[in-house]
């Protein structure tokens, strides 16, 4: 358990004041963000079948919790994780053309996760994901996707504002990318997440692009992801600066999903093969789904930011050491 406890940190909202504001901006953000990508609310599992392979396993190590039931017996069924490839099955099911999309609100468990001010078991965030042409699946595409999504929270900082001036967290007014390779030659010296820090303190809100290949200087990727949602060419994360905490803080992870050559080719390098049998791979590689762009937005992670929170545990209930919540208290952290 690694925890930061600012010093003199004095919540801007009491505990009420902090509930009535996450439902502020969970609903004024999500519509803003429907209206500006062009994606409709569609409800999503919160578990599927282990068979089906449309769980992820993220960094390529996370355990689900699994389960049975004695509706579907000698079925294993799976919390799910992300819905990366879940929502774009969805996409093909209901017939979404070029330009639509959805967004679902994702509820999981993480059982692996080590909790912090930042992290916690329960995930709950928006997952998006909207139809785009084969010629679309380019960097370019991927920087205007960016652009949009932090023009939407650029948005939502006005409207805290606007309520809580005196507890809202200014932004950067642009996003600046870098690739993670561009990130590793300039400050070779660092570990992965130490980049991070240095570059988004210094530009304030940072993308960095093409995760989940090794890099060339260190021969391991910048962060661990699995080889067949996202096309490693054409995904990144998207940082902000959390002042409260004097450390970067990642809002999103998106990108351009797998193809055909992408899935079998980063399946190879991780050495999944063998999950090209499953019924979502084997669509993927018989073309039958359409291509998809898509990510993740932490919804907690959203109002811990722009509330200038110390910890994630202020916007959100969930299970805590006790250590934790006792040291969090002492220093004017109230945990939920």
């Amino acid at each position: 358990m690694t925890l930061i406890l600012p010093a003199d940190y004095q919540p801007h909202l009491n505990v009420r004041e902090t509930q009535y504001a996450i439902k502020y901006i969970r609903d004024t953000f999500q519509k803003e963000f429907g209206r500006q990508m062009n994606l409709e609310r569609i409800s999503a599992p919160l578990f599927v079948t282990e068979s089906s392979g449309l769980n992820d396993d993220l960094s390529g190590i996370e355990r689900p919790v699994s389960f049975d039931t004695r509706m579907l017996p000698g079925t294993s069924l799976q919390v799910v994780q992300s819905l990366a490839k879940w929502k774009r099955t969805a996409l093909w099911k209901y017939h979404f053309q070029k330009g639509e999309g959805l967004y679902t609100n994702m509820n999981a468990i993480r059982r692996d996760e080590e909790a912090d001010n930042l992290h916690s078991i329960y995930v709950d965030q928006w997952d998006w994901e909207r139809v785009i042409d084969k010629e679309d699946r380019h960097l370019a595409y991927l920087q205007d996707t960016v652009r949009t999504i932090f023009k939407v929270i650029k948005h939502m900082e006005h409207e805290v504002w606007y309520k809580y001036p005196h507890a809202v967290c200014h932004l950067a007014d642009e996003v600046y990318f870098i690739t993670a390779q561009a990130l590793e030659d300039r400050y070779p010296d660092y570990t992965p997440k130490e980049r991070e820090n240095i570059i988004t303190r210094e530009k304030g809100c940072v993308f960095i692009e093409q995760i989940g290949a090794p890099l060339k200087r260190s021969h391991m990727p910048h962060d661990h992801r699995a080889p067949d949602y996202d096309d490693w060419r054409y995904n990144g994360d998207l940082l902000f600066w959390l002042p409260s905490l004097q450390q970067a803080l990642e809002i999103s992870s998106m990108g351009i999903r797998v193809d055909a050559f992408s899935l079998a080719d980063q399946c190879r390098m991780a050495k999944k093969s063998e999950r090209l049998q499953f019924p979502y791979h084997k669509a993927v590689m018989e073309k039958r789904l359409p291509y998809t762009i898509g990510g993740g937005i932490g919804q907690s992670r959203l109002c811990m930011l722009l509330l200038n929170k110390a910890h994630i545990g202020e916007v959100q209930a969930s299970i805590w050491p006790d250590a934790m919540i006792e040291a969090c208290r002492k220093h004017h952290i109230p945990l939920l």
